[in-house]
């Protein structure tokens, strides 16, 4: 990278970027990196970078803008996105070599799917051949392009997010999106810009300086959203901190054959096992994993895909913990057998896990005692247990669903279809179980008053199971043989149809669902108890 660059480096952006290109983090004038001024998630990148590991270069928003966003506009386009394409070789709008990104937040704490991200930006009718021409990729450049025009309605126009689900269920017919070629999906692009020239009032910018400051401004007023302000109270967060926003070359796991997007963490945020805990698609993007509206599968689908990635996936998952000194959540990507990082974070535990992880990574050597107890000092012997359904009372009914565990434990519950009933049940103090097609993290406030989560759709990495399973709730998804009828306040489970009101039990030891109350007994975990008595007790 150059250092003779034509304008002074704003105090608030940051490059990151490999230490054999030249600088890890590139900050001029004064104001060094740090969680406060470019948010965790960016931090966390840097040292990513700076430890070698692949992760795509970005350039960062410093978190001095969710209160100034107009202010960034400038340095953004003079400094920042010309740094951005000296470091990846690619230019943004360029029709030859297009510099397509991706647009997320990042607060000094992680808020996990409260804010908006953005996916392939710099997209539009002039670059859509040079993507192509780069990837030979027909189906990857026409899924990508109708993904932005989707996202960025729905995030920087407020359009509903059904006008293009609806439209995409019309085309599909029931078959998996990921199976539509090229054909279908250029003209799946064409009814999506339609229908927001229809809705918005006026075409998709395909000024590609547009898209990008009118997405980076929307990602900074996503700090302000309803469902961010609820989650800051919840976890009494400062709201003056902001957010950073980072603006990273985009690479697709949604470019066919040995290609995917995965979401894991580094040990079991359920029992605190220490094993990979993944969750993988196949030719998707990221937000196909978190956003709670598909089902992924485990590690298994990455290892037979691309067994080079998988190996290379778990050495990295071991550098991270001996980075960060913890049990991490991170996501990535595998881009035609390449694996990049996109992010990595402290994962959302259960207390068991917590008490779990903690005494492991202090006996591999990886924490020391202090941080050890400092992680474990809240946790009463009673956190550290586990519902079970109790065997002692007769044989259980028969389970009428399965579906794939987030958290477990067990919990019963009245149905509750939406947050609205959910909260009146709740207020009247009787425990519900909130229903719902996709697992969205719209409902925290509704979560927040359930004691349990069931969804038909999104994998156990999903940013609403993430919340669920922080909140210490039962949470089964991806149960694929539940139908909600809305219109009539019933869902079927399988053969069974309930009603709203009526009750269920979530087995989330077993991942299965059950009709009516079952009794529960809470075992606790002997041995991970013995070893904390023994951690508290040992002198330094």
């Amino acid at each position: 990278m150059s250092h003779h660059h034509p304008f002074p480096w704003p105090d608030h952006l940051y490059l990151v970027d490999h230490p054999d290109r030249q600088h890890a983090a590139y900050v001029r004038n004064g104001l060094s990196p740090s969680r406060e001024t470019m948010g965790s998630k960016a931090h966390n990148l840097l040292r990513m970078a700076e430890a070698g590991l692949p992760v795509p270069p970005a350039l960062v928003l410093g978190t001095h803008y969710a209160h100034h966003r107009k202010q960034c506009i400038h340095p953004l386009f003079d400094t920042g996105i010309p740094a951005l394409e000296q470091s990846s070789g690619y230019g943004f709008g360029d029709i030859r070599k297009p510099l397509v990104v991706s647009v997320r937040s990042g607060a000094p704490i992680s808020m996990p799917g409260m804010m908006e991200t953005l996916l392939n930006i710099g997209l539009c009718d002039a670059t859509l051949p040079g993507l192509l021409r780069q990837t030979g990729n027909p189906r990857l450049v026409w899924d990508a392009y109708r993904r932005l025009v989707a996202s960025y309605g729905e995030v920087v126009e407020g359009l509903p997010a059904s006008l293009f689900e609806n439209a995409l269920q019309d085309l599909t017919q029931g078959r998996d999106e990921r199976l539509l070629d090229f054909s279908e999906l250029r003209q799946l692009t064409q009814t999506y810009l339609a229908l927001y020239a229809e809705h918005a009032g006026h075409p998709f910018p395909q000024d590609v300086r547009q898209q990008l400051a009118r997405a980076v401004l929307a990602v900074f007023a996503s700090w302000d959203s309803a469902k961010a302000r609820e989650y800051r109270k919840l976890n009494g967060i400062d709201s003056a901190m902001g957010t950073a926003v980072t603006i990273q070359r985009m690479v697709f796991g949604n470019a066919g054959g040995r290609s995917g997007a995965g979401v894991g963490f580094t040990r079991n945020p359920s029992n605190g096992e220490p094993t990979l805990w993944i969750d993988f698609l196949a030719n998707a993007q990221g937000e196909d994993v978190v956003s709670g509206r598909r089902n992924a599968h485990g590690h298994e689908a990455l290892a037979d895909l691309a067994p080079d990635a998988w190996n290379e996936l778990s050495e990295a998952t071991r550098t991270l913990e001996r980075l960060f000194g913890d049990m991490q959540d991170f996501e990535f990507t595998v881009e035609d057998s390449e694996l990049f990082l996109l992010q990595a974070r402290s994962g959302k535990r259960t207390p068991l896990a917590a008490a779990r992880i903690a005494l492991d990574l202090h006996e591999e050597g990886l924490i020391d005692r202090t941080t050890a107890l400092q992680r474990t000092d809240t946790l009463a012997e009673d956190d550290l247990c586990t519902a079970h359904l109790a065997s002692d009372c007769g044989a259980p009914a028969s389970p009428v669903a399965q579906a794939a565990s987030a958290c477990s434990g067990v919990s019963s519950g009245e149905i509750a279809l939406d947050a609205e009933r959910a909260a009146k049940r709740a207020a009247k103090g009787h425990p519900v179980i909130l229903v719902r097609n996709d697992a969205e993290t719209n409902d925290i406030g509704a979560l927040e008053q359930s004691v349990g989560l069931l969804t038909r759709n999104g994998a156990r990495t999903s940013h609403a199971a993430v919340v669920a399973r922080q909140l210490g709730k039962v949470c089964l998804v991806g149960c694929e043989t539940l139908r909600i009828d809305i219109g009539d306040r019933s869902i079927q489970l399988g053969e069974l149809a309930l009603r709203e009101g009526d009750t269920i039990t979530l087995d989330g030891n077993a991942g299965l669902v059950y009709p009516g109350l079952i009794a529960t007994v809470r075992e606790p975990d002997e041995a991970v108890i013995a070893r904390l008595e023994q951690l508290r007790r040992t002198k330094a």
